[in-house]
C-alpha cells in the first residue's frame, strides 16, 4: 500500500510535465511572431436544435487588441449587435441601441484560443484550469493524420474538460462543461483550416461548436489582417454607450 501512495503523485507529476512541455514547445514555435491587433471578417451560421439544418446566418467583424480586448460587430438576420470584451467584463449594444453589461461568454468566445500570444505555458495552463481542464492528465493521440496532445483527459474520456493541442497549429479542439439555458452541458469547440498569418502563428479559418454532440454554430473566416493599428476607442465601454 505504501508503494501505491508513492506512485500516484509521481504519475500525476509526469502527466503535468508532459502537458507543460507540449504547451511550451508550441509557444516556442511561434517564435517572435508579433501580433498587436487583429481584424477578422467572418460568416456565422446558426443551426436548428437538431444540428442538421442552418437556421439563420450573418456576418461578423472581430477586432482584437492584445492583451484581452475584443470587439465583435455582427449582423444576423438583419439585426445588428456590438459586443465588447475587456478582460473578464462584457458590454453589449443591442439592435435597439440599448447598451448594458452582460455576463462573460465563456469558452464560446474563442479569442484566447485563436491568439495564444503574450502568455507563457504556465499562463495558458492556468487559464484552462479555471475552465476545468486538469493539467495533471494528458496523452498523445491522432486527430486525422496529425499527432496531438490531449490535456485534461484520459483515453476514452470525451465529455470532461480537455484541450487538444497540435504541435504546429495550436488548439484544435476545446471541450468544456458550461451552464446552458436547458442546464449544464458539454460544449465541444473545434478549430480547423489553419492558415499562416504572421511568423509561426497560423489562424484557424473554421470554428464549429457542438452541444451534446449536435452542431449549433459554424464560423468561417473570409479575411484577416494583422497589426492595423486599432484605436483604443474601439474598446472603450463609454464610447460604446455613446453609439461609437
Amino acid at each position: 500500500m505504501a508503494i501505491a501512495v508513492l506512485i500516484l503523485p509521481l504519475t500525476a507529476a509526469a502527466a503535468s510535465t508532459e502537458a507543460r512541455v507540449a504547451v511550451d514547445a508550441f509557444l516556442a514555435r511561434l517564435g517572435d511572431a508579433n501580433v498587436a491587433d487583429l481584424v477578422i471578417d467572418q460568416t456565422l451560421t446558426l443551426f436548428d436544435p437538431g444540428g442538421r439544418h442552418p437556421q439563420s446566418s450573418g456576418q461578423q467583424r472581430v477586432y482584437v487588441k492584445l492583451p484581452r480586448r475584443q470587439r465583435v460587430e455582427q449582423t444576423i438576420d438583419g439585426q445588428t449587435e456590438v459586443r465588447l470584451t475587456v478582460g473578464d467584463r462584457v458590454w453589449v449594444r443591442a439592435a435597439g441601441g440599448r447598451t448594458f453589461e452582460a455576463p462573460p461568454v465563456g469558452t464560446r468566445d474563442a479569442t484566447q484560443l485563436l491568439v495564444p500570444l503574450r502568455r507563457s505555458g504556465a499562463d495558458l495552463l492556468a487559464e484552462w484550469k479555471v475552465l476545468g481542464v486538469r493539467d495533471d492528465v494528458s496523452y498523445v493521440t491522432r486527430a486525422g493524420d496529425r499527432s496531438v496532445t490531449v490535456i485534461g483527459a484520459r483515453p476514452g474520456e470525451r465529455t470532461v474538460p480537455q484541450v487538444w493541442l497540435d504541435p504546429e497549429r495550436g488548439v484544435v479542439r476545446f471541450v468544456t462543461r458550461e451552464k446552458l439555458p436547458e442546464g449544464e452541458g458539454v460544449v465541444d469547440l473545434t478549430l480547423s483550416e489553419h492558415r499562416p498569418l504572421v511568423g509561426g502563428f497560423a489562424l484557424p479559418h473554421r470554428q464549429e461548436a457542438f452541444v451534446g454532440g449536435k452542431l449549433i454554430v459554424r464560423v468561417v473566416v473570409r479575411s484577416a489582417a494583422v497589426n492595423t493599428g486599432l484605436a483604443d476607442t474601439l474598446f472603450d465601454p463609454e464610447a460604446l454607450r455613446r453609439g461609437r
